[in-house]
């Protein structure tokens, strides 16, 4: 039996008043910290928060509120000036994953200089511990928090590069539903569904283990029962809950497992066309599992039959149709876009698909998927996904 290893954050708090500790964990590290987070979190009344909290425990606090986007390797360059600056002794990531991915990049790079593109694909291999790095997400979705992987788009190439490595995963992780009830209903759908992707990525992945497993199976449950009604209903806190402590745990089970194909043809259409990663991963996944069902339909049967199993009577041909059938309707009832109907321009993108298909499979995500695409399969995946149609049967990729 082969050995298999499971990365966390080195202490997890979790539930309502989990974010008023913020002050005390931060204590533990020294005296100063970065706030890293964004104008959004700024007007909802957080980054205030918790500057109260931090000085109320005795640290002074810094800020950089500059996050505008999915992180950049500018945003981390700025960040990083301020850390130098004020000589932080420890940074704290306040919102979603843009803000939690850009303060891992300056947590690394504070202590092991250069560029993040030198640790693009393990060129360049953390040696120093890094600052101190405490997550504080306000959405339920991209599951950073818990994983050691940071996505950051370097802008001299429109390349979305994601990185990983055990130095980028956060020392501590506060995870209260209570601040991801301000969500609005499109970052609802967007995170929740891209919380289920990791989840189901993390299931299928050639790469799973029993440990991974157990975290995916127990997300996907939290997530399938729980995202219309965070989404109909963001005021439920046991709702909003569910999808925090499930979106927590899909993070932990991809980082330990590794995402597939969605993911690597997700990164390319939020380089070059802006689309959230959450959106662009709910675009792509029902036509990805259409794709490589032939090639996990135990495995998709095994989660259908979790979440109803009134279908463990029935093949798992019938079991993965079922399922994928279920996603698809999921993500019609969280008014998900198609590419075409979030505004990209078809010529534009007809022109993209090269470099894209080109960039997905030099990601690496997409060799770990139980269907292994070529360049082709990924261009045409593409040309299916930009005006698919959630509510009908497509016709899948032979």
């Amino acid at each position: 039996m082969a050995a298999f290893s499971l990365r966390v954050p080195g202490h997890i708090h979790y539930g309502e008043q989990a974010f008023q500790i913020l002050g005390e964990e931060a204590s533990k590290f020294g005296n100063k910290a970065l706030i890293v987070s964004d104008h959004i979190m700024e007007k909802l009344g957080y980054v205030q928060e918790s500057i109260n909290l931090l000085e109320n425990a005795g640290v002074t606090p810094f800020t950089f509120l500059g996050i505008e986007s999915e992180p950049t390797d500018e945003y981390v360059k700025e960040a990083l000036n301020r850390v130098k600056k004020h000589q932080v002794d420890v940074v704290i990531a306040v919102g979603g994953g843009s803000c939690i991915d850009t303060a891992k990049a300056v947590a690394v790079l504070a202590t092991n200089g250069g560029s993040i593109s030198e640790y693009m694909g393990n060129k360049r291999l953390v040696t120093q511990d890094s600052l101190p790095l405490i997550a504080v997400p306000t959405t339920a979705g991209t599951g950073s928090e818990a994983t050691d992987v940071t996505v950051i788009t370097n802008t001299s190439n429109d390349v979305k590069m994601m990185i990983k490595q055990p130095a980028f995963l956060p020392d501590v992780a506060l995870v209260d539903p209570y601040l991801s009830a301000t969500s609005p209903k499109g970052i609802t759908a967007s995170t929740g569904i891209d919380a289920l992707t990791h989840a189901i990525e993390a299931y299928i992945s050639k790469r799973a283990h029993a440990f991974t497993d157990t975290l995916a199976r127990e997300a996907i449950q939290l997530i399938m029962g729980s995202l219309r009604q965070a989404y109909n209903h963001g005021e439920d806190l046991t709702a909003r809950g569910n999808m925090a402590y499930g979106a927590m745990l899909a993070g932990a089970a991809f980082s330990n497992a590794s995402v597939c194909l969605v993911h690597g043809m997700s990164r390319p259409i939020g380089a070059l066309f802006h689309v959230p990663h959450g959106i662009s991963n709910a675009m792509l996944l029902p036509a990805v599992l259409e794709y490589s069902k032939d090639h996990c339909k135990e495995r998709l049967a095994e989660i259908c039959s979790l979440l109803y199993p009134e279908m463990k009577k029935e093949s798992d041909e019938i079991s993965a149709d079922y399922l994928v059938a279920e996603i698809k309707q999921l993500c019609s009832d969280l008014d998900i876009p198609n590419l075409k109907g979030w505004g990209i321009d078809q010529n534009a993108f007809e022109n993209a698909l090269n470099k894209m298909a080109t960039d997905a499979l030099q990601s690496g995500s997409p060799q770990n998927n139980p269907r292994v695409p070529n360049h082709e399969e990924i261009m045409e995946l593409y040309q299916v996904c930009f005006d698919y149609d959630f509510t009908c049967k497509q016709k899948s990729i032979s």
